[in-house]
């Protein structure tokens, strides 16, 4: 126990980030965040078919046009809201480079 000293002591969440970087666990858990962000903000987690994300894109396809419509007006908002949700997410890896915010929403 002598090595361990208050100097030494890292923040719970710096130890989580660092084993989600050990293990190559952050571009799964960020992707798996993108689409839980997506389902919270847009309220359309009941109309939503698939989701896929791809460089700074989060496709989504909807099972209904009037939903679609809706989602479309807000397309701007929407990512900002996103992201905004992902910078408060405790468990989303910020500099990530393969995922990572969310740049534009594609709706189907």
């Amino acid at each position: 126990m002598e090595g361990l000293s208050r100097k030494n002591a890292l923040d719970m969440s710096e130890v989580v980030h660092m084993y989600i970087r050990s293990m190559k666990l952050s571009q799964g858990l960020n992707m798996q965040r993108v689409f839980c962000a997506w389902d919270e903000v847009s309220g359309a987690a009941g109309h939503t078919i698939r989701k896929f994300y791809r460089a700074g894109k989060l496709y989504v396809t909807l099972d209904s046009s009037l939903a679609r419509a809706r989602l479309a007006s807000r397309k701007e908002s929407l990512v900002i809201e996103i992201n905004g949700w992902l910078k408060n997410d405790t468990l989303f890896v910020k500099d990530d480079t393969k995922v990572s915010f969310v740049e534009e929403v594609i709706l189907k």
